[in-house]
Parts: structure tokens; sequence; C-alpha cells
């Protein structure tokens, strides 16, 4: 028993050595992480803009909005997915998602008759909110530009000067800054800039464009993509719902637009048929011509009748 008294002692002071080494290089390292933390306060580097923007579809879009969506992503490093929504749970629960993601903007796509693709922006959960009719949609594989640029990195978003002409072009344009503008030190970022993110006013329409920035000193310019315009339809003061701030007098939804062709198209066949039943209508009288007494031959009855008369 005192042998093994004896072991035991010898042991616990073998540890308790071993802790007090540990416990004083544990203190030199916290010393030396200090002196960083000090260091750091010098300089601050801290990612304050958390602005985060959630990026995703309805259910039923095609493959080319599919891809547009996803080039807006990789142009976007604060960007969020989630899963295709359902039409039937109403568009207000999109800020119940928001809220689940942690994001306070969001891009919502969806389709309607596969044919005609809108666009809602929208400023989580007290709005604005804003309803697009997206049109001449070029994705990045499509067009095969020989622009390119890093990925994640930081754009610079430009306007037109027509942004600044009327109220609801500025509150359009603090939307999409806010939304295409990459948060300073984001973790995904890249600390370049290397692309212009241009939105230009024409036509009544947001042209969108991405170029590069190949030369800083001259500051030329090659086109990377996508490519798509945006036609406004209305602005509600809420998100996804309320009052609606502005409404677009000259907006033509395309059911309208496609009625209006099939129209013309049946008063142009409608003028062809009344044209041909008028020309069939129309007797055609053949011009006699004065040379067809040289060649005509007499015949044997017509002689008689000469004859005759003599």
């Amino acid at each position: 028993y005192n042998e093994y008294k004896s072991y035991l002692s010898t042991v616990m002071s073998e540890v308790e050595k071993k802790r007090k080494r540990a416990k004083a290089a544990s203190g030199r390292n916290k010393k030396m992480k200090s002196d960083d933390e000090i260091a750091v306060k010098k300089h601050p580097r801290k990612w304050t803009n958390k602005q985060r923007v959630l990026v995703f579809s309805a259910r039923g879009i095609t493959f080319h909005a599919r891809h547009l969506m996803n080039d807006l992503k990789i142009l976007m490093p604060h960007s969020k997915s989630d899963s295709k929504f359902e039409r039937k749970e109403g568009l207000y629960a999109i800020n119940e998602i928001c809220e689940m993601k942690n994001c306070n903007m969001t891009m919502f796509l969806e389709m309607r008759k596969k044919l005609d693709l809108y666009m809602w922006l929208s400023m989580v959960p007290n709005g604005p909110s804003a309803r697009f009719l997206v049109q001449n949609v070029h994705t990045m594989d499509e067009l095969r530009l020989t622009g390119n640029h890093l990925k994640y990195s930081r754009p610079l978003v430009t306007f037109d000067k027509s942004f600044d002409d009327e109220p609801f072009l500025s509150l359009l344009k603090e939307m999409l800054r806010q939304m295409f503008a990459t948060p300073n030190l984001h973790p995904k970022s890249k600390p370049f800039y290397d692309h212009v993110i241009s939105f230009t006013y024409l036509d009544e329409r947001i042209w969108f464009r991405n170029y590069q920035i190949t030369n800083s000193s001259d500051q030329g310019l090659v086109e990377v993509g996508p490519r798509f315009c945006l036609w406004l339809i209305k602005i509600f003061d809420g998100s996804f719902s309320g009052n609606v701030i502005y409404d677009n007098p000259n907006y033509k939804s395309p059911n309208q637009y496609r009625a209006e062709m099939k129209q013309a198209a049946a008063h142009r066949y409608k003028a062809k048929v009344e044209k041909g039943a008028r020309l069939e209508k129309t007797e055609v009288i053949p011009k006699e011509d004065e040379f067809d007494e040289i060649f005509h031959t007499i015949t044997q009855d017509e002689l008689q009748q000469l004859s005759s008369c003599q």
C-alpha cells in the first residue's frame, strides 16, 4: 500500500508539472494574440455591409430563364439561392423565406405560358417592390463573347443620367444599386474592380449590360454578358403587396401584343382575299392585234363567198 501511494504521488506531480508548462505556453500565445488584435484595431477591416439577396424562381420556368438566373448569381457573390417556389403558396410567403435565409432583398423570376418571363425586385420586409417584364434575354453561353472577368469580383455599377429625371427612376436606381453592388470586404468577393455593370434607360426600358475592363489606363471595355432589358409594369410600396406607387401607362402585356399581331395578320389575309375576288369578277377583254390579217389564211368557204359576191 505504501509503494502504491508513493507511485501515485509521483504521477500526480508529473501531471501537475505538465499542466503548468501548458498554462505557461498558452499564456505566451495569448499575449501574442493580444498584440495582433491591437494591430488589427489600429487598421480595422470588417465586413459591415451585410446585404444579402435571395435569387430564385417559381416552378415552371424554361431552361433559358434558368441560365439567366445562374448568370446573375455569378455576378452577385452576396446572393443566396433556394428551391423553386410553388405558385399556390402566394407571393407574400417569399417574405418568410427571406427571413429564414437572413436576406433583406430578393430577386424572384416567374414565367407565364412558357413564353413571358417576369422579374420581381423587392426590399424585404417593408418594401418597396417592382415588377418587370424581361425581354431580349441572351445568356453568357448563348453569346460567346470575348470578354471575361474574375468570378465574384466587385463591379462598378453605372447608371444613365436619365435615372435622375423622374422620381420613379431614382427609386429604381437605388434598388438596383443595392441589389447588384457587392458589399465591401464580403467573404466571397475578390478585392478587384475588373468589370462594369451598366444600366441604361432607353425606349421606356432598362437595358442591362456587363463589360470587362481590359485596360485601366484607357478604360477599354469588352462585353461579357448576359444581356436583357426590363420593362417596368408597377411599383408597390410594400414587399409583394401594398398600394401601387407607380403604374406604367405605356405598358402593353404580351397577350395584348400577340392579339394585335393576330388581328393585323387577319386583316392582311382578308384584304388579300377581297382583292382576289375583285379580280375574278372583272371581265378581261383581249386587245385586237392589228397584224392578225396579214397572216390570215383564206379558207375554201371564204373563197366561195367572195365568188358569189362578184
